[in-house]
């Protein structure tokens, strides 16, 4: 992930459960039924979370001034293991990809656990068009208008319990649908993890679209996950399941090289890669062509999330 932004003020987390009830349908214990799909919304609704800055969806540009890359580079130039370890081909592999009906299943440490539809979750959390005009990066970057709703609403609704401490989240696991996930050298299914508090923090983000439209197979829809301080592998895609757990979660790339890839995983030019300095990323320009340019302390976002990490040795908990 990679995207400044030194003026953040909180989002007040708003949620009618009433409303939310009514539309859900909900039946027993908590039970989500599923909802048809409906239509996608449009350019013109666009808003913003407050102090989010480039709030307009006809903005061009992000808050170092860097221009939004077209949604064609966005849309054919992916990283997504679960269809195949090259970037130009995931779009054509994930071309006939199911998205909907889609359910995410809520469990763990919540005092309402259940089966919760996209369609419903994107109407009630998301009742007109947010766009959060976040830069994501691994050794490569892109400017990405996503589209979505605070993680902290979800964890809101579903009320953690006081001894939940982390979040997992964990993709669709199926064969058929991701040939990519054929590969024996990876503990498939993708999970992810974050602290509680990262969870819960404003700019912590569940996309459901970018430009104004709904994410493509490629992107990871239906839902993924968009925490912007963070190197670009933690953003888990098409998610199926969200549990909140007492002990830290093993994400699949911790089991697959635990020297290499950690817990935090947040954007931090002074921690190298084992194999590789982190010092510069390669931005892939709007125009064409790619930029090599200095990595940002988390990812330009440290006035706003380095609180949360206060006392720690960032070199060990990397």
């Amino acid at each position: 992930m990679k995207i400044p932004s030194s003026q953040i003020t909180p989002e007040a987390i708003v949620l009618n459960r009433r409303e939310f009830l009514k539309l859900a349908g909900v039946t027993g214990a908590g039970a989500w039924m599923l909802a048809a799909c409906g239509g996608g919304q449009t350019a013109s609704q666009a808003t913003q979370p407050a102090g989010i800055p480039n709030g307009n969806i006809s903005a061009t540009s992000d808050e170092l001034g860097n221009p939004v890359n077209t949604f064609d580079q966005i849309t054919n130039y992916n990283n997504y293991y679960e269809f195949s370890f090259e970037k130009e081909s995931v779009a054509g592999l994930a071309r006939d990809f199911v998205t909907s009906p889609w359910q995410i299943e809520i469990g763990g440490l919540v005092n309402k656990p259940g089966l919760y539809d996209i369609e419903t979750l994107k109407r009630t959390l998301q009742p007109e068009e947010r766009i959060y005009r976040l830069r994501c990066v691994e050794a490569w970057s892109m400017v990405i208008p996503w589209l979505g709703f605070p993680l902290s609403k979800l964890l809101t609704l579903v009320e953690p319990t006081s001894t939940a401490k982390y979040v997992r989240f964990q993709t669709l696991f199926d064969t058929a649908r991701m040939p990519g996930q054929k590969n024996p050298g990876f503990a498939w299914p993708y999970t992810e993890g974050l602290r509680l508090d990262e969870a819960m923090h404003d700019l912590t983000i569940l996309a459901t679209g970018m430009y104004g439209k709904d994410l493509l197979p490629q992107n990871g829809a239906p839902i993924r996950l968009v925490v912007p301080w963070k190197y670009g592998f933690k953003s888990v895609k098409s998610i199926v399941k969200i549990d909140l757990v007492e002990e830290m979660p093993t994400s699949l790339w911790m089991s697959a090289a635990p020297n290499e890839y950690g817990f935090y995983a947040n954007v931090n030019p002074t921690v190298d890669h084992p194999r590789w300095s982190q010092a510069y990323e390669r931005r892939i320009l709007a125009s064409g062509g790619v930029e090599r340019v200095p990595t940002l302390l988390f990812n330009g976002y440290q006035d706003s999330v380095a609180s949360l990490y206060e006392g720690m040795d960032l070199a060990r908990d990397f």
